[in-house]
């Protein structure tokens, strides 16, 4: 009997143990000697706010160490394929969820822990759309939402003053008719274009320009079906109108040009009137071209109204060896102290809706037109599926050469072959990965 007891005193003992240390895992780890992290990125603009808040939590646990090294963006998105399979990536990575899914499919990230999930997904706090982006097939949620990629027209006031034009375009016909009105010459050669577009590019980003123009437009790049499968959602009347009006834009009513400078390079050296792009040009502006008299807007309506949100997210690598640190590290990235900063120094949004940064817009309103609501003005995000990055790139460089070939404007059988093909492609990288349907 007597052995019983004892028996059961060290079982009770040893629960009671694991417990206690299961809850005091995060504390012990912060009075532990010398912890060090490594934190990746592919924003070569937000490694200062990591390094003044990897300072700052140095503070609080003297023992954390927290070196940052970023790398140009697609550089690090190599790197990343690269390292996260060999487990030689760094602690925290961050990335958006699309180029991350392949890893997440083939089971090599581990899932985010349950108080970063309760606060990730505590209503309210981040968007909706951004916050489905983190769930996974396998039901679990993966990284944290930090700063996300919304959009607007930013528009030089002085040339639309100088064009006679009373304000920003609010409908995409707008948009190709004060283009050509704001596109300036010096006898037949363009030198300030009336709308930047991306016409050329490395990655996806082509196509994912190209997607805003095509949603109030009515497209898609892949549209989801009631079953859950996925198929093109371009190859139809919304494509051609997208396609037509980039052609025509560059062709017929030469308001841009392959010959001069394009998108935020572009804008600061007032060589455009207007484009689409992040909220982070506001703070890229203020540093390169201080004295430009600029503003945004929403973007534009169509046949539907809405703006595509980017989230990037930060990440744990199943090689971390003090990921409890790791995770307590990327809560306090989302504090409201460090969010404010990242709005105010690098430009970029953060993904978080429940603090207050109207310090920030007080100070500089142009970031108003990101901030902006309407119920009828929707947030559409990347398809969660491993292969999407793939599709959009192979999708991009068809685009890129369609807007090369002078012999498609006004040819509608000539764009429509250039969607069709475009499509087949589109289709069946969804059919090799099991994700294509109509139904």
């Amino acid at each position: 009997m007597m052995k019983i007891q004892k028996c059961l005193i060290l079982v009770i003992s040893l629960t009671l143990l694991t417990m206690v240390a299961v809850n005091v895992v995060p504390e012990m780890a912060m009075a532990g000697d010398g912890i060090e992290l490594s934190l990746w990125g592919g924003w070569s603009e937000i490694e200062p706010i990591y390094q003044a808040a990897a300072a700052a939590y140095k503070e609080a646990h003297p023992n954390v160490t927290i070196k940052v090294l970023t790398s140009p963006l697609r550089e690090f998105e190599q790197k990343l394929s690269a390292t996260i399979p060999a487990d030689t990536a760094a602690c925290i990575v961050e990335a958006s969820p699309f180029p991350m899914q392949k890893f997440l499919a083939a089971g090599l990230l581990p899932p985010a822990p349950a108080n970063v999930v309760e606060f990730m997904t505590a209503a309210g706090r981040f968007p909706e759309a951004l916050v489905n982006d983190n769930l996974s097939e396998d039901g679990n949620y993966y990284g944290l939402n930090y700063f996300q990629g919304r959009h607007a027209i930013y528009w030089n006031k002085d040339k639309f003053e100088a064009a006679g034009l009373p304000g920003v375009p609010q409908t995409m016909d707008e948009v190709v008719e004060y283009a050509q009105k704001l596109a300036e010459y010096n006898g037949d050669t363009l030198t300030s274009s009336g709308v930047s577009l991306r016409l050329s590019g490395g990655g996806s980003g082509v196509g994912e320009k190209f997607w805003m123009f095509l949603y109030p437009n009515g497209g898609t790049i892949i549209e989801k079906t009631p079953s859950g499968k996925w198929h093109n959602g371009y190859n139809n009347d919304a494509g051609r109108k997208t396609v037509k009006m980039y052609l025509d834009l560059v062709w017929k009513y030469k308001a841009d040009s392959h010959e001069i400078k394009h998108d935020a390079e572009a804008f600061e050296l007032e060589q455009t009137a207007m484009f689409i792009r992040e909220s982070w040009v506001i703070g890229d502006a203020a540093k390169k071209a201080p004295n430009l008299n600029f503003d945004t807007a929403p973007m534009p309506k169509g046949a539907r109204w809405g703006d595509l949100a980017t989230g990037v997210n930060l990440y744990v690598t199943r090689s971390c060896k003090h990921p409890d640190v790791a995770w307590d590290f990327i809560l306090f990235l989302n504090s409201e102290k460090n969010l404010q900063m990242l709005l105010q120094k690098t430009g970029w949004l953060p993904q978080r809706l429940d603090i207050d940064l109207s310090p920030v817009v007080n100070e500089t309103p142009q970031y108003k037109s990101f901030l902006f609501s309407d119920p009828d003005y929707q947030i559409y995000t990347y398809p969660t599926l491993p292969e999407f990055d793939e599709l959009l790139t192979k999708f991009a460089g068809r685009l890129v050469n369609a807007f090369l070939d002078k012999s498609l404007v006004d040819n509608p059988d000539g764009v429509a072959k250039l969607l069709e093909e475009a499509a087949a492609e589109t289709d069946a990288i969804l059919k090799r990965n099991g994700h294509y349907g109509t139904e």
